[in-house]
């Protein structure tokens, strides 16, 4: 059984800012970009285990990198995946996802 997977609000403002950022040279390649790292987050439904556990941070808080420039911050929960953030090169991961 796969699980559904929802975009949190933090993390759909993550990929509008990539692709804010991306759109400024090509719109185009912006859109191909965000469509794959929605279809990475899709794929998590099938393993979502994939990620590296960071329960450090969070407790219940996984990692996936994604094409080497992209972080996808994520919680398995009972009956889905709820995608937390969309980290786009260089942010700091342990700042951004650490609980206050």
């Amino acid at each position: 059984m796969s699980l559904e997977v929802i975009l949190q609000p933090e993390a759909l403002a993550d990929l509008e800012s990539i692709y804010d950022y991306i759109a400024a040279d090509s719109p185009e390649r912006a859109i191909a970009f965000i469509r794959r790292i929605r279809g990475r987050c899709e794929s998590l439904s099938r393993l979502p285990k994939a990620g590296r556990a960071r329960d450090d941070l969070r407790p219940g808080l996984r990692l996936v990198a994604f094409e080497r420039c992209v972080v996808i911050a994520y919680a398995l929960r009972e009956t889905r995946i709820d995608v937390l953030r969309i980290l786009y090169r260089g942010r700091d991961v342990d700042a951004l996802l650490s609980q206050a």
